[in-house]
């Protein structure tokens, strides 16, 4: 497969908000890779590609649980900068990084309890750090911690990703950390610029919901000064919209964009802070998708997979046009009622 890498610019130095960590020993630092999905996967392959290129480093161990995304990878870096891990217990014992990109809160934690399964059977004898990029509700941060913390040598930090796809594919996401400093501070130099352009630290409170909401808005508030960033994201969101282009194979899947959309909505209840924007746009993707759903069920859909740009659907359907096809539509104006 053609080598589709895009050169990384060096990091600024206020790129990271933390003091270089100690220079490694003379063993490579072995990182695992947990979750192929959208996002996961092109950030598992730049990170790769990164690290194979500036040495010292050992090849990227990652796991999936559909084995196929896995070999896709070793296929599209080669099998000198991607190695696929038989299971979980692998990668918790094996990697003294490991960084998790998942789908849901039930995979999340599914997945940290077989970590800890095999950490159990098998206690680290040195620093090991859990990075998770997922994003997760608060509360399920504080049971990861409780998970983590109770084995020997293991840290967690939460570090939920910022952008869409075109950004991971570029490595231009942000990245928001919460957690040990120490272990903060070591993954932020692994993964800036490897596979984000900025972090942001929350400090050590992994539950922090006022200051998620914080880097959200510092987040948006970058984005507003990155005018390139903002108008590509428009012109590319724009132009799935436009043209029906809802292949969520191919970008970021309906499914992920409601959680999250639903994870906002539980915050701004429990805080009596209402956004309604927010509202409407999860209203929205669950038309789309049931849409979607419907299509899938007489077989009619166009795609196996929906992107979250479908949320265009949920207008289209309001104004009682067709939701997923906009060549399906035949719009001559008003009504009129006779005179």
């Amino acid at each position: 497969m053609t080598d589709k890498f895009i050169p990384i610019p060096p990091r600024a130095h206020s790129d990271v908000p933390f003091s270089r960590p100690a220079t490694p020993g003379a063993h490579p630092i072995q990182i695992g890779w947990v979750g192929l999905g959208s996002m996961g996967y092109l950030m598992a392959r730049n990170l790769a590609k990164y690290h194979a290129a500036h040495p010292p480093s050992s090849s990227l161990l990652v796991w999936n649980r559909s084995h196929d995304k896995s070999e896709k990878l070793v296929r599209e870096v080669g099998e000198s900068k991607v190695r696929i891990a038989q299971n979980i217990a692998e990668i918790a014992t094996h990697c003294d990084v490991i960084i998790t990109s998942l789908a849901s809160d039930a995979v999340v934690k599914s997945i940290y309890e077989e970590f800890a399964e095999a950490l159990h059977q098998s206690p680290p004898t040195k620093n090991k750090i859990f990075l998770e990029s997922s994003t997760i509700y608060p509360t399920l941060a504080g049971e990861l911690d409780n998970i983590i913390s109770s084995l020997p040598h293991c840290h967690l930090v939460t570090a939920p990703v910022f952008g869409p796809p075109k950004m991971a594919e570029n490595a231009s996401l942000l990245l928001a950390m919460s957690g040990d400093y120490r272990s903060k501070k070591e993954a932020a130099y692994l993964l800036v610029p490897a596979i984000a352009r900025k972090v942001y630290d929350l400090g050590g409170n992994l539950e922090k919901v006022l200051g998620c909401m914080e880097v959200l808005a510092e987040a948006f508030t970058m984005g507003e000064k990155s005018v390139v960033d903002i108008a590509h994201s428009m012109v590319s969101y724009g132009d799935k919209m436009l043209n029906d282009k809802f292949d969520g194979t191919k970008g970021f899947s309906i499914d992920g964009g409601i959680k999250d959309a639903s994870h906002i909505r539980h915050l701004t209840t429990e805080h009596n802070a209402p956004m309604p924007t927010i509202d409407a746009a999860h209203r929205h993707l669950l038309t789309a998708r049931a849409l979607h759903t419907s299509q899938a069920r007489t077989g009619s859909t166009q795609y196996p997979v929906l992107d979250w740009s479908a949320i265009v659907a949920g207008a289209r359907t309001s104004a009682g046009i067709d939701g997923l096809d906009s060549k399906n539509t035949t719009y001559s104006g008003p009504v009129k009622d006779d005179e």
